[in-house]
């Protein structure tokens, strides 16, 4: 039996009391990470776990490279076929939109205006930065009081001009009261002058097509987010539906966006996927809070690069109803995620004396120095594979080898030479700076209260949660049994779901009737596009009076502020199969069962610690710190003080002794 065989031979026999669902097929979820592709397949009471390297220039490899993996996990030999044939849904969500939006690596667009000016959109230095990356220059306006005549020579020469720049890409967005009125006059405008079906033409996209908002900036802002994501996206994804189709899917890809649903791709905007992997990290939060009564859970999804942070407060996933996207207010509601600079693979350096962690990674290529893939910089897993916590033969589920060598002379070279200290010594303090970076960027989320659970995922999450959590001030911990695809398994919480939104035609019941009939013959199309009937889903309406929602309940209109317009929200959900989470914890416990001991140094001193295996663990597993907890795909470090107990689930819970 090959190394990956046999780690993905043991996840299969721990993960199998962990969730379940409801139907007859299996739920396959997939997180499209920058270095790791994460795939989580839940088959009834089992759940199966792999991961594929993520090949960025062919998403599609490491997205089929994954499945058939995990078709060797479940039935002993690769059978994609089998597996896809047998699966009810297919969710997925990706970081390339976030990636490519971080790097400014996308599309040059133009930005053509009418009543309103560049400026509106840049008033801050943070919308100054991100408008110079995506548009620059390529900016052209319209006088919205010149006749048909005028208008149509004018916006025909200012295309030719942004298309001259550049651009290849032209983002339309009027202001004022007739914003769609005039968007749709330019449209018919535009369409005889540039037929998309001429070769070259450039895609012309219309903001009030995007979405519907009252705030001319923040709509023309959620625009050109979609319109620099879109491509790339689009490639991709219908790439990987069209091979899907060739084994005969039952039903289509399913893509996972950042408002915690899901929806096939012809009926996705790209700018929803933004930052979309995070969202199922909390959307399984949300899950575990429901599931062990945790009012107030604080989520830590620590991977290579970042440490993307959410919070769950009395079973709501912490959201802006209108979310930022690199710090521009859009017209979208989006989980409210942090990603804080410092992960796995965060670069370790020594700057004026002092220890300076991240924001710079080194990734999955080269990777942190022990990789031995050329990396020469320290990362902090090379400080604890120094430390002893991290043993090469079990690394990763054995698959990829480390070297402790290589990683000593990173430490040596780039910390231990700099501060004088030994290499056991700098690895030592690198662990308290980045656990101390880790807690800070905690606390500046939000406030640390007594009631505060820290949920530790994501391949680096549980690796020294315990330090991390008594620099936060923090005294419980849960690291789900499913922690290193943690994001993939959330995303199996996701039903399918569209939101749509007008104006209120009148401030009355009347108008509020006749909103609401607007929207629900939109949603009657959406979802029937989706494959489902109107009646068989679940309708739910609010008002929004400026960044409040208020709901509706009959045809009795809410009260509203003075002089706010009011917009109907209309959200028709379809529920389909989905995970679920099983297990709890204070039964009568067990005493845990070691696998050995590991020789770990922690506070410059050497130690025999005991090894638990999290697989050979059985429901109520306990015992005290300080230990080492290690599963095929994470390793964690209990300190002193600290106490496991293991369900039968698989899932841990960290607490002070």
């Amino acid at each position: 039996m090959n190394a990956a065989t046999e780690a993905d031979s043991l996840v299969r026999s721990r993960g199998a009391a962990s969730a379940a669902k409801a139907g007859s097929g299996k739920l396959i979820n997939i997180d499209n990470g920058g270095t790791l592709t994460d795939f989580c397949v839940i088959d009834g009471g089992k759940v199966y776990r792999t991961k594929s390297v993520t090949t960025p220039y062919d998403l599609s490899k490491c997205f089929f490279d994954g499945l058939r993996k995990a078709s060797a996990a479940i039935y002993g030999q690769e059978d994609l076929l089998q597996l896809l044939l047998s699966t009810d849904h297919i969710r997925y969500s990706t970081t390339q939109g976030t990636n490519a939006l971080v790097e400014r690596k996308g599309q040059r667009l133009g930005l053509l205006l009418c009543g309103l000016d560049a400026a509106t959109l840049q008033t801050d230095a943070q919308q100054k930065d991100v408008f110079a990356g995506l548009v620059g220059t390529r900016v052209a306006t319209l006088d919205a009081k010149a006749d048909e005549a005028a208008l149509e020579v004018a916006a025909t020469q200012a295309i030719n001009k942004l298309a001259s720049e550049g651009a290849n890409r032209i983002v339309i967005g009027f202001g004022g009261a007739q914003r769609e009125a005039g968007e749709v006059r330019l449209k018919k405008i535009l369409l005889k002058k540039f037929p998309p079906h001429l070769l070259g033409a450039i895609p012309l996209l219309y903001s009030h097509e995007v979405v519907q908002d009252e705030d001319d900036a923040r709509r023309v802002w959620t625009a050109l987010f979609n319109a620099f994501l879109h491509p790339a996206m689009e490639r991709f994804l219908y790439n990987a539906e069209h091979r899907l189709r060739e084994y005969k899917t039952k039903n289509p890809l399913l893509i996972f966006r950042n408002d915690g649903a899901s929806a096939r791709i012809s009926r996705t905007a790209a700018v929803k996927t933004y930052s979309s992997g995070p969202r199922g990290g909390a959307e399984g939060a949300r899950a575990l809070a429901a599931h062990y009564g945790f009012g107030r859970l604080l989520g830590m999804d620590i991977g290579g690069t970042t440490t993307d942070i959410s919070l769950v407060e009395q079973g709501n996933v912490t959201t802006e109803r209108r979310g930022h996207i690199e710090g521009v207010s859009t017209s979208l509601p989006l989980c409210k995620v942090v990603s804080a600079g410092v992960g796995g693979s965060s670069i370790i350096s020594v700057v004026d004396g002092r220890i300076k962690v991240g924001p710079e990674s080194v990734g999955g290529a080269p990777g942190p120095a022990c990789f031995g893939l050329g990396g020469t910089l320290a990362t902090i897993t090379d400080a604890f594979l120094v430390l002893g916590l991290l043993d090469p033969a079990s690394f990763f589920g054995g698959e990829l080898k480390i070297d402790v060598e290589r990683a000593r002379a990173a430490i040596e070279a780039n910390v231990a030479k700099p501060l004088n200290l030994s290499v056991e010594a700098a690895a030592d303090a690198m662990q308290q700076a980045w656990a101390q970076k880790v807690a800070d960027s905690l606390k500046a989320y939000t406030k640390v209260t007594p009631d505060t659970t820290l949920a530790a995922f994501g391949g680096a999450g549980p690796f020294i949660a315990c330090k991390v959590a008594e620099a936060a001030g923090i005294s419980q911990i849960i690291i789900p049994g499913l922690a290193a695809v943690f994001s993939a398994f959330g995303i199996g919480f996701s039903d399918i779901a569209h939101e749509y939104e007008a104006p209120l035609a009148s401030a009355d019941a009347a108008g509020l009737k006749a909103t609401r009939e607007l929207l629900l013959e939109r949603a009657r199309r959406g979802m029937f596009a989706e494959g489902f009937e109107l009646a068989d889903c679940r309708i739910e309406t609010w008002l929004q009076a400026g960044d409040e929602l208020v709901p509706v309940e009959g045809d009795k209109l809410p009260a509203l502020p003075k002089g706010v317009q009011a917009a109907m929200v209309l959200k028709a959900t379809r529920v389909i199969a989905r995970a679920s989470l099983a297990g709890k914890f204070g039964g009568q416990g067990k005493a845990a069962v070691a696998a050995g001991k590991r020789s770990v140094n922690t506070g410059g001193k050497a130690a025999e610690l005991p090894l638990y295996r999290v697989e050979d663990q059985a429901g109520g597993a306990q015992a005290q710190g300080p230990c080492v907890l290690e599963e095929a795909f994470f390793t964690s470090r209990i300190d002193a003080g600290w106490r496991f107990e293991i369900n039968e689930s698989g899932d841990i819970l960290l607490s002070r002794a």
